[in-house]
Order: C-alpha cells, then sequence, then structure tokens
C-alpha cells in the first residue's frame, strides 16, 4: 500500500520531488496551502502517514517559521532529504522562446533564476507556487506564457522544457525534514544523525559548556540555530543538528549533556541525507 504525505504546494512542487526521493515515486501527496496544514495533517493518522516539509536552504537560510512548528508539534523526524533545486523554463508543446511574452512562478523561483531572466524582456508575474504557475498555462493552454518550476512539473503537465537548469547557482540545496507521529516511527539500526532542542540555565559559558561536551563525544554539530523563550526575558533554547558513528555515542553524549541543560527534547533519531 502506497504512502500518503503531506506536502506544502501542489503538484509538481519541489515538495513532491523530495516525497518521492524518500517514499518513491508511487507515494501519495496530499497538497496543503500553508506549513501550519501540512504538519496538522501529517499528525492525523487516519489522513496520512506523515509529512514532509522544507526546513532550510543552502542560499536563503533557515525557514524559522517551520522550526517553531517543529516544536510546538508532536511529530518526528525520521528522515531528511537534500534535494538539488533545478529550475527549468516551461511551455506548452509548439511554443517557441521567441513567442513568450511573460513568465510566471513563485518570485523565490523567478529570483534564482536572474541571470537568464535578464538576457529577455519579458514581464516577469510573481504567483503563489511554481507547480501551480506551470499547471496554469497548461490549463489556459497559453501559448505567450511560460512558467518556472520543476521537471516534474513538466511531466505531470504535459509541458515542454524550452530551457532546462536556468538557475543561476548551481549549488542550491533544500533540506526537507520527514515528519511522522512518534508511534509511526520506526528506530533505525544505521541512524547517524539527530536533532535536539536544549536550554541552558544561561548562566556566563553555559553553552560554551555545552558545546564542548558534544565535540569531546566526537559528535559534528552540523548546525546551531537560537530560537527566543517566548516569556522569558532574552533566554534562548537551542536546535542542535548532530551528526554521530553510532548511537551508543550519541546517547554518551546526550547524558554527559544532561546535567548542563535545564530541558532536552530529541525531535528524532534518523538517516543523515545526502546531497546527490
Amino acid at each position: 500500500m502506497n504512502k500518503k504525505v503531506s506536502i506544502q504546494g501542489y503538484e509538481g512542487s519541489f515538495h513532491q520531488v523530495a516525497a518521492r526521493q524518500f517514499f518513491g515515486k508511487h507515494v501519495e501527496v496530499l497538497p496543503c496551502a500553508t506549513f501550519k496544514d501540512v504538519i496538522k495533517i501529517a499528525a492525523n493518522r487516519k489522513e496520512s502517514d506523515g509529512g514532509v516539509m522544507a526546513i532550510e536552504n543552502s542560499i536563503a537560510g533557515s525557514i524559522l517559521p517551520n522550526y517553531t512548528l517543529l516544536q510546538k508539534s508532536s511529530l518526528v523526524i525520521t528522515g531528511e532529504v537534500y534535494l538539488q533545486i533545478k529550475q527549468n523554463l516551461l511551455v506548452n508543446p509548439g511554443v517557441k522562446l521567441e513567442d513568450i511574452r511573460e513568465v510566471h512562478s513563485h518570485y523565490m523561483a523567478l529570483l534564482q533564476c536572474t541571470e537568464y531572466l535578464d538576457k529577455y524582456n519579458w514581464k516577469l508575474v510573481e504567483t503563489e507556487d511554481t507547480a501551480l504557475s506551470a499547471k496554469r498555462i497548461q490549463e489556459q493552454k497559453s501559448s505567450h506564457i511560460a512558467a518556472i518550476a520543476s521537471k516534474l512539473a513538466a511531466d505531470l503537465f504535459n509541458l515542454e522544457i524550452i530551457a532546462p537548469n536556468i538557475h543561476t547557482m548551481r549549488n542550491n540545496y533544500t533540506r526537507f525534514l520527514i515528519l511522522q507521529p512518534e508511534e509511526q516511527s520506526d528506530k533505525l539500526h544505521d541512524a547517524n544523525k539527530a536533532s535536539v532542542n536544549f536550554n541552558t540555565d544561561h548562566s556566563r559559558g553555559s553553552l560554551a559548556k555545552v558545546l564542548t561536551k558534544i565535540a569531546d563525544g566526537g559528535i559534528n554539530l552540523s548546525k546551531l540555530q537560537s530560537f527566543p523563550i517566548p516569556g522569558s526575558d532574552w533566554k534562548y533554547s537551542f536546535h542542535a543538528d548532530m551528526e554521530f558513528d553510532s548511537l551508543d555515542q550519541f546517547n554518551t553524549v546526550m547524558e554527559a549533556i544532561k546535567s548542563m541543560t535545564e530541558e532536552v527534547r530529541v525531535y528524532g533519531i534518523y538517516k543523515k541525507g545526502e546531497t546527490v
């Protein structure tokens, strides 16, 4: 039976590409208008088997509101996907470059393709989603409008890629988290990464002591993000992504920092994604 997962955006979006990369091409996606809806549906076992949520981009940085959604949810991270973002210029079959008058896409996609788009005197129209832009030009059978979207969108909506890989930055990756209710998550024997949130007592040097223990334990801290604690007087919690060789190594370090932290929450222990 195929998995069903919630995603932000529409069919053909990069969220669906990421879902396919993790669960296989037959995964069924449940499109959501907002990331909040992604979390809500992912937590409902009657509706889905989990969700896929973007969390950071190698160029734009962290998506901070999504960390807040993760903190407030009861979901656990069961995996991650690093997806290279490849933008393509899509048109209806038979449309040529000289026919194009407008290009429609999400503002971020347009921004990512500035160098290519500057070569032409096209009107650039911002939309709410890359894949939706592709779907609309297919539905409207437009012969003068192109869309910037994924290859998957081209395949789903029978569009032609008139110009592939038009993004300016070649090394552009988005990291997606795979989120599931804890009771649906499987413990992985080959897990080598964990996402953790912790608070210190905010005394002088308290964070440095925690980080030293993590380093002394041979764990690579691949990300450290601070967040204000609501209602506090300039106090912060810290999200840490830790990479390790064995679960015993991770558990030993977690035990070592327990006395130095006021609160610790493990969001998930999973297998590190690869950039391909």
